[in-house]
């Protein structure tokens, strides 16, 4: 682990982990999760210089998540340690491979001065949306400043609750962004009746640079500085789908930061799409949220 002063780091995520309870017919089997925690753990297999404020219980659940997050280079900031139960999600794999979830969430969020300088925040999923840590990330990303933030909504309908509430809370992050990513059913989820050109105007108008929206094995669609880049899936045998999109916003965390600067042109928006895609497609071929590391990444590009 770093040392706990004042530190630069690539990348800041801020968002709740889990234990994912996976549930394949009679089986039961306990794997680290959590949309962030995800992100933060592709990010660090990349070799990305990456900390993690979230919230965890000093049981053995929270301990077996710091481990495997810290095995994967992954700083988990004294800040995420709080009393309770560690959160649980348990997700039952449907017959194609999809996964149906029941939460088991505490969100909260450290208010406390981080002991770290990120050039990016990352943020998303339940813990903007959750009370009474969402606002906390908000202030958090106000307070960091940071030069990037990037943000994955993650909808969980039963848990973000009212519509416009989470509309409302989706766009004050929106606002913030740099880079937004959801998926097509979270923007089903917040603009009902709107196409997804519809959805990416939309977003784009709020001030994001660069919105991507994930289409599941129909690959995604990349809209930045009026063009738009769409991307097949890959086919590949599919073990779950648990941590694809964590994959993909993993990849787009990673890769911006060296574009930020620049123009982002089409072939730019394609090669991110691409190498987001094609490191999805390796998640989902092996079970839970087993996020590549740098060396597959290369062997896929």
């Amino acid at each position: 682990m770093i040392d706990a002063t004042t530190t630069d780091v690539d990348v800041l995520v801020i968002g709740e982990s889990l234990v994912d309870i996976t549930t394949a017919g009679e089986e039961a089997v306990e794997m680290p999760g959590g949309g962030p925690a995800n992100v933060a753990l592709g990010l660090g297999r990349q070799g990305i210089a990456v900390a993690l404020l979230t919230r965890l219980g000093t049981d053995p659940r929270g301990s077996a998540i710091t481990r495997h997050l810290e095995r994967s280079g992954v700083w988990v900031l004294a800040e995420s340690f709080g009393a309770g139960p560690t959160s649980t999600a348990h997700a039952h794999i449907l017959d194609d491979g999809s996964a149906r979830y029941e939460f088991s969430i505490d969100w909260t969020a450290s208010r406390e001065r981080l002991p770290v300088r990120p050039r990016t925040i990352h943020a998303g999923s339940v813990a903007a949306f959750l009370p009474p840590g969402d606002e906390v990330v908000l202030e958090q990303i106000d307070r960091l400043a940071p030069e990037i933030v990037t943000f994955d909504p993650n909808i969980r309908p039963a848990l973000v609750g009212d519509l416009d509430r989470a509309r409302v809370r989706f766009e004050e992050f929106a606002r913030r962004s740099t880079v937004l990513k959801l998926s097509d059913e979270d923007a089903g989820f917040l603009y009902p009746g709107l196409d997804e050109t519809g959805v990416l105007t939309t977003i784009g108008r709020l001030g994001p640079r660069l919105v991507a929206i994930t289409r599941g094995a129909r690959g995604a669609v990349l809209a930045a500085e009026g063009r738009v880049v769409e991307v097949p899936g890959r086919r590949v045998v599919v073990a779950d789908t648990i941590g694809a999109g964590d994959t993909f916003m993993a990849s787009l965390v990673a890769d911006y930061p060296a574009l930020h600067d620049g123009d982002l042109t089409e072939q730019t928006l394609r090669d991110l799409a691409v190498r987001a895609v094609d490191a999805a497609a390796i998640t989902v071929s092996r079970p839970g949220a087993d996020l590549p590391w740098a060396v597959e990444l290369s062997v896929a590009s």
